[in-house]
Protein backbone atom coordinates (compact mmCIF):
# COMPACT_ATOMS: atom_id res chain seq x y z
CA UNK A 1 0.00 0.00 0.00
CA UNK A 2 1.26 3.60 -1.29
CA UNK A 3 0.09 7.04 -1.31
CA UNK A 4 -1.53 9.17 -3.53
CA UNK A 5 -1.46 12.57 -2.91
CA UNK A 6 -4.02 14.91 -4.46
CA UNK A 7 -3.99 18.52 -5.89
CA UNK A 8 -6.12 20.51 -7.82
CA UNK A 9 -5.74 23.81 -9.50
CA UNK A 10 -6.98 26.49 -11.73
CA UNK A 11 -6.04 27.56 -15.09
CA UNK A 12 -7.62 29.49 -18.14
CA UNK A 13 -9.30 26.39 -19.30
CA UNK A 14 -10.89 25.58 -15.63
CA UNK A 15 -9.81 23.38 -12.63
CA UNK A 16 -7.25 20.57 -13.01
CA UNK A 17 -7.10 17.78 -10.90
CA UNK A 18 -3.22 15.97 -9.73
CA UNK A 19 -2.43 12.71 -8.56
CA UNK A 20 0.58 11.86 -7.41
CA UNK A 21 2.53 8.85 -5.99
CA UNK A 22 6.43 8.60 -4.15
CA UNK A 23 7.56 7.35 -7.68
CA UNK A 24 5.74 10.00 -9.65
CA UNK A 25 3.00 12.16 -11.50
CA UNK A 26 0.65 9.65 -11.90
CA UNK A 27 -2.45 11.39 -13.62
CA UNK A 28 -3.81 14.30 -14.85
CA UNK A 29 -7.46 15.53 -14.92
CA UNK A 30 -8.57 18.06 -17.53
CA UNK A 31 -10.86 20.31 -17.07
CA UNK A 32 -14.23 19.07 -18.47
CA UNK A 33 -12.79 16.26 -18.70
CA UNK A 34 -15.22 13.25 -19.92
CA UNK A 35 -14.88 9.92 -18.84
CA UNK A 36 -14.55 8.24 -15.54
CA UNK A 37 -11.94 10.97 -14.75
CA UNK A 38 -9.50 10.95 -11.61
CA UNK A 39 -12.27 8.80 -9.27
CA UNK A 40 -11.88 5.97 -11.73
CA UNK A 41 -8.65 6.39 -11.89
CA UNK A 42 -8.18 5.86 -8.31
CA UNK A 43 -10.41 2.59 -8.24
CA UNK A 44 -8.85 0.98 -10.71
CA UNK A 45 -4.92 1.72 -10.00
CA UNK A 46 -5.20 2.77 -6.48
CA UNK A 47 -7.12 0.56 -4.76
CA UNK A 48 -6.00 0.29 -1.04
CA UNK A 49 -4.00 2.78 -1.29
CA UNK A 50 -3.91 5.85 1.37
CA UNK A 51 -5.45 8.99 -0.50
CA UNK A 52 -4.86 12.66 0.86
CA UNK A 53 -4.64 16.04 -0.11
CA UNK A 54 -1.26 16.96 -1.43
CA UNK A 55 0.18 19.95 -2.83
CA UNK A 56 3.41 19.68 -2.02
CA UNK A 57 4.35 16.47 -4.22
CA UNK A 58 2.48 17.82 -7.00
CA UNK A 59 4.28 21.18 -6.46
CA UNK A 60 6.51 20.94 -9.83
CA UNK A 61 3.86 19.34 -11.79
CA UNK A 62 1.50 21.60 -11.33
CA UNK A 63 3.67 24.83 -12.02
CA UNK A 64 4.55 23.23 -15.29
CA UNK A 65 1.60 22.70 -16.71
CA UNK A 66 0.63 26.19 -15.84
CA UNK A 67 3.69 27.29 -17.81
CA UNK A 68 3.02 24.61 -20.65
CA UNK A 69 -0.49 26.22 -20.77
CA UNK A 70 0.73 29.94 -20.63
CA UNK A 71 3.01 29.23 -23.32
CA UNK A 72 6.04 29.02 -21.81
CA UNK A 73 7.57 25.21 -21.65
CA UNK A 74 7.55 23.43 -24.22
CA UNK A 75 8.72 19.62 -22.74
CA UNK A 76 7.90 18.23 -19.03
CA UNK A 77 10.78 17.68 -16.59
CA UNK A 78 8.86 15.29 -14.47
CA UNK A 79 8.74 11.84 -12.73
CA UNK A 80 6.12 10.17 -13.84
CA UNK A 81 3.99 6.78 -11.87
CA UNK A 82 2.32 5.39 -15.50
CA UNK A 83 0.54 3.09 -14.90
CA UNK A 84 -0.74 1.17 -17.70
CA UNK A 85 -0.39 -2.04 -19.86
CA UNK A 86 2.51 -2.93 -21.91
CA UNK A 87 0.69 -2.25 -25.06
CA UNK A 88 -0.12 1.38 -23.49
CA UNK A 89 3.51 1.92 -21.99
CA UNK A 90 4.60 1.54 -26.19
CA UNK A 91 1.47 4.02 -27.15
CA UNK A 92 2.69 6.41 -24.55
CA UNK A 93 6.34 6.31 -25.41
CA UNK A 94 5.80 6.96 -29.04
CA UNK A 95 3.50 9.77 -28.13
CA UNK A 96 6.50 11.47 -25.69
CA UNK A 97 8.42 11.01 -29.47
CA UNK A 98 5.77 14.23 -30.98
CA UNK A 99 7.83 16.92 -30.44
CA UNK A 100 6.22 20.03 -29.67
CA UNK A 101 3.99 21.77 -32.27
CA UNK A 102 4.10 18.40 -34.61
CA UNK A 103 0.85 15.92 -34.95
CA UNK A 104 1.24 12.32 -35.87
CA UNK A 105 -1.84 10.30 -37.27
CA UNK A 106 -3.18 6.91 -35.31
CA UNK A 107 -1.78 5.14 -38.43
CA UNK A 108 1.33 6.51 -37.29
CA UNK A 109 1.96 5.90 -33.64
CA UNK A 110 0.48 2.23 -35.17
CA UNK A 111 3.73 2.22 -37.45
CA UNK A 112 6.21 3.51 -34.63
CA UNK A 113 5.06 0.61 -32.46
CA UNK A 114 5.75 -1.47 -34.75
CA UNK A 115 2.10 -2.99 -34.98
CA UNK A 116 0.87 -1.17 -38.01
CA UNK A 117 -2.69 -2.95 -37.91
CA UNK A 118 -3.30 -1.72 -33.83
CA UNK A 119 -4.62 1.74 -35.30
CA UNK A 120 -8.12 1.23 -33.11
CA UNK A 121 -6.03 -0.44 -30.26
CA UNK A 122 -3.55 2.91 -30.56
CA UNK A 123 -6.96 5.20 -30.23
CA UNK A 124 -8.19 3.41 -27.51
CA UNK A 125 -4.88 3.78 -25.36
CA UNK A 126 -4.48 7.50 -26.64
CA UNK A 127 -7.79 8.10 -25.29
CA UNK A 128 -6.86 6.45 -21.71
CA UNK A 129 -4.11 7.86 -21.34
CA UNK A 130 -3.38 9.21 -17.58
CA UNK A 131 -0.89 12.19 -18.00
CA UNK A 132 -2.63 14.49 -20.59
CA UNK A 133 -0.80 16.93 -22.12
CA UNK A 134 2.59 15.87 -20.24
CA UNK A 135 2.60 12.57 -22.31
CA UNK A 136 0.90 14.92 -25.56
CA UNK A 137 -2.16 12.91 -26.76
CA UNK A 138 -3.00 15.95 -28.34
CA UNK A 139 -0.80 16.05 -30.61
CA UNK A 140 -2.35 12.79 -32.05
CA UNK A 141 -5.02 13.54 -34.95
CA UNK A 142 -7.04 11.39 -37.47
CA UNK A 143 -6.30 10.35 -40.83
CA UNK A 144 -6.35 13.86 -43.09
CA UNK A 145 -5.65 16.13 -39.92
CA UNK A 146 -8.99 15.88 -38.57
CA UNK A 147 -8.97 16.05 -34.83
CA UNK A 148 -10.84 12.81 -33.48
CA UNK A 149 -11.43 13.10 -29.93
CA UNK A 150 -10.13 14.99 -26.90
CA UNK A 151 -10.37 13.79 -22.89
CA UNK A 152 -10.32 17.90 -22.54
CA UNK A 153 -13.08 18.56 -25.34
CA UNK A 154 -11.97 19.39 -28.64
CA UNK A 155 -12.16 22.98 -28.16
CA UNK A 156 -8.98 22.55 -26.19
CA UNK A 157 -7.21 20.48 -28.25
CA UNK A 158 -7.68 22.58 -31.19
CA UNK A 159 -6.53 25.82 -28.84
CA UNK A 160 -3.52 23.48 -27.87
CA UNK A 161 -2.45 22.49 -31.58
CA UNK A 162 -2.89 26.01 -32.07
CA UNK A 163 -0.81 27.41 -28.99
CA UNK A 164 1.87 24.30 -30.01
CA UNK A 165 2.11 25.84 -33.91
CA UNK A 166 2.93 29.72 -32.64
CA UNK A 167 6.47 30.65 -30.99
CA UNK A 168 5.81 30.18 -27.38
CA UNK A 169 6.32 33.66 -26.42
CA UNK A 170 3.59 34.70 -28.72
CA UNK A 171 1.48 34.26 -25.62
CA UNK A 172 -0.56 31.86 -23.80
CA UNK A 173 -3.38 29.47 -24.56
CA UNK A 174 -6.41 31.77 -23.72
Amino acid sequence: MGSVFLASFDTAFGAMKLASTESGLAYVQLPRAQGRGLTGWLHTHATGDDVRDGYEPNRAAILQITEFLEGKREAFDLTLDLRATSFQHKVYEALQQIGYGETRTYTDVAHAIGQPKAVRAVGTANGANPLSLVIPCHRVVAAGGKLGGYGGGLPMKEKLLAMEHRHPAQGALL
